[in-house]
């Protein structure tokens, strides 16, 4: 019976060793193995791994990419405008081993993240103006690539064993205090803007109907001097008419014109005096 107790305290040293003798390693993680605080092994594929009890230790760190978000940071750009920028970076551990040297745990890692993606930012948005770094379709794609290109050059010469996948700036907004400023200048902006092309449009009708303007006149001008060419042309082709017709019979052409005369003359019943035996009235009496 006194064995007992012994048996006891033996079989849980046992269970103790034996539970810290294996390790299971996941999907998604590395599990690094020291020894004494040295480095001994990585296991990536997921399982159950030995280990020597109490005196090597088992980190775990992520396999898989992580997201951070870093916080809006106040930033002055190339014009002196102060931003708060927000932007987030996408990451993995590529060598876990020189990871677990130089950072130690994933919080660190993303402290050093957080600063260089913040100097690489700060320097790029004050060579940057403000209408600039607003704009979809000028600076934002170009700078994006750029800040990410730079941090991830920083973070392989650092041997961190880190590999930054992406950088993105998310929104570029003005303090609270400067919005309404900048609005009313950009609305002023807007105004003066559409003022301008508003008189630009002026001018142009008016230029455009004095043209019209001028090219009608120009075509009645030249349309009344064509009408005026055609009226004089029939003129002259009925006097040729008339003079070859009357001239192939003088004495028919003479009563003809005397008649003519007649209704001239004698228009509101006038009271003529003539000879009888006068030419011009032979007609009206009827003598030869």
């Amino acid at each position: 019976m006194k064995k007992w107790p012994l048996y006891t305290g033996l079989a849980i040293v046992a269970v103790i060793v034996a539970a810290n003798s294996f390790f299971i390693s996941r999907e998604g993680e590395y599990r690094v193995v020291t020894r004494f605080g040295e480095f001994t092994r990585i296991h990536q594929s997921p399982g159950l791994h030995p280990k020597i009890p109490f005196v090597e230790k088992v980190a775990a760190l992520p396999k898989y990419q992580k997201l951070y978000d870093s916080a809006p940071t106040p930033i002055l750009t190339k014009d002196k405008k102060p931003i708060l920028v927000d932007n987030y970076t996408v990451w993995r551990i590529e060598d876990p081993e020189k990871f677990l040297r130089t950072l130690k745990t994933v919080a660190y890692g993303e402290s050093r993240i957080d600063a260089a993606v913040y100097n690489v930012v700060r320097r790029k948005l004050s060579e940057t103006d403000y209408a600039e770094i607003i704009s979809e379709n000028t600076a934002r794609g170009n700078l994006n690539e750029e800040v990410a290109k730079e941090v991830a050059t920083a973070m392989a010469d650092s041997n961190f064993g880190i590999r930054i996948v992406d950088v993105r700036i998310k929104r570029t907004d003005l303090p609270e205090e400067n919005k309404q400023s900048v609005y009313n200048r950009m609305i002023s902006d807007r105004q003066s803007i559409a003022a301008s092309y508003l008189s630009e449009g002026d001018e142009e009708s008016r230029k455009i109907t004095a043209k019209a303007d001028r090219d009608a006149q120009e075509l009645k001008a030249q349309a009344e001097s064509d009408a005026k060419k055609i009226v004089a042309t029939g003129e002259q082709e009925a006097a040729r008419i008339y003079n070859e017709a009357y001239g192939k019979d003088p004495e028919f052409y003479n009563m003809y014109r005397t008649l003519e005369s007649y209704l001239t003359s004698f228009q509101g019943e006038p009271v003529i005096m003539l000879p009888i035996d006068s030419p011009y009235a032979k007609l009206l009496v009827g003598s030869k």
